[in-house]
């Protein structure tokens, strides 16, 4: 029996090991890469640490942590979930640390330790890599294959899965990424991170409370490309323009704001607003919350117009989102093969037998924090487990 993967990367190389380990001699396994590096995506994640899944402690609900797709990971993690994975690459000589913020990485801090695991893999298993090879259409392999698994995601995978008008796809659009807000002043804040904003999308379900980080384009950070991911296809749909709402503070509570601030004028009624920062904000960034009032005054000056102004700053400030930041290396892909159109327990094609989907291809996408690399490690397993009990079914015969 034979089984082509298209698509070398994280979703590709798991179902290939996992269904070579089950099958052995029984199965061939070819992986066509169209790009000259197989794990290329792998290699950059995570700023070359590779945050390759979560402990998932804090979730209580997968649609937290999957705009899309969550539903159908719920049932899949009773496969393979996230403490399957943990111990799979621990199993596999991968040592691995849960971070404070419950992100997982490799020990090493090294994204290297992965790939190493999965080429090493590879080449004892007996699984074939093919580089440089770019497959339009996966009809193109099922004639000299038994089975086609198609793992590449992102926006050139749905314009080439579109070339096949018997398969479902939902529309794709981009997905993690961060926001372009034209304020000069703003953006002069660079490098400025608040530990605990709320983002929010007015008129919207679309809120997060996260860090937010300043860049000299806009805004970035957790709280935004993971509000990007929860508002992906409204934004796209809105052409990337719309309001957006940032609590500063993280405190939604108006009233308790106002005593906190009245508080701190009671004790520093001579000091100037500017020389004492409320919650923790940094310097340059209160200095522009000010700027932006006009307000240069001592703390007992302040009055009760401008207090509500400072309070309404602080907790519902308001921009323009301009555009998207787009590094087409980094991110993910909203969208792609309806859930619908495959098996939910196999993910094969319902309408194409003997056709799989695992990984970003599927319309599953999550927010960041491993959260992808985790639904790719368990569409891969899912898919080589449904392979192979096919093939030993077979067999028996």
């Amino acid at each position: 029996m034979k089984t082509a993967i298209v698509g070398g990367g994280a979703a590709g190389f798991f179902c290939a090991l996992e269904l070579k380990r089950r099958c052995g001699d029984a199965m061939e396994v070819t992986i066509f890469e169209q790009q000259r590096r197989v794990l290329a995506k792998v290699e950059i994640s995570g700023g070359g640490r590779c945050n390759c899944t979560n402990s998932f402690r804090d979730v209580s609900d997968l649609r937290q942590v999957y705009p899309r797709g969550g539903q159908l990971l719920k049932r899949l993690f009773k496969v393979f979930g996230p403490k399957d994975a943990y111990r799979w690459f621990e199993d596999h000589g991968v040592e691995l640390v849960v971070q404070e913020d419950q992100c997982v990485f490799p020990k090493a801090q090294d994204s290297h330790a992965i790939i190493d695991c999965f080429l090493n893999e590879a080449r004892r298993l007996g699984v074939k890599i093919k580089t440089n090879n770019k497959i339009e259409k996966p009809s193109d392999l099922l004639n000299a294959y038994d089975y086609v698994v198609w793992t590449v995601g992102g926006l050139s995978s749905a314009a080439q899965l579109s070339l096949n008008p018997e398969l479902s796809l939902t529309k794709c659009v981009p997905s993690l990424f961060t926001f372009n807000i034209k304020d000069k002043a703003l953006n002069n804040l660079m490098g400025v991170v608040v530990e605990d904003a709320i983002a929010s999308i007015p008129g919207t379900k679309f809120k997060v409370q996260a860090a937010l980080l300043l860049t000299h384009w806009g805004m970035s950070g957790p709280a935004i490309l993971k509000l990007s991911s929860h508002g992906a296809r409204y934004l796209a749909e809105n052409n990337y323009r719309a309001p957006l709402l940032i609590n500063w503070i993280g405190e939604t509570n108006a009233e308790y704001v106002r005593d906190e601030l009245l508080e701190i004028a009671e004790s520093n009624p001579q000091k100037q607003l500017s020389s004492y920062r409320p919650y923790g904000l940094q310097q340059r960034l209160w200095d522009y919350l000010l700027s932006k009032l006009n307000l240069k005054c001592k703390w007992s000056e302040l009055g009760k117009k401008n207090l509500n102004k400072l309070i309404d700053t602080l907790t519902n400030d308001h921009y323009q989102i301009e555009g998207r930041a787009a590094f087409k290396d980094e991110f993910v892909t909203c969208g792609g093969i309806s859930l619908e159109a495959v098996g939910s327990r196999t993910l094969e094609s319902k309408e194409v037998p003997n056709l799989y989907f695992a990984g970003e291809v599927l319309d599953i996408d999550g927010v960041t924090g491993g959260f992808n690399f985790q639904a790719a490690w368990t569409t891969g397993y899912v898919v080589a487990q449904s392979i192979a009990s096919k093939t030993i079914s077979i067999s028996e015969e």
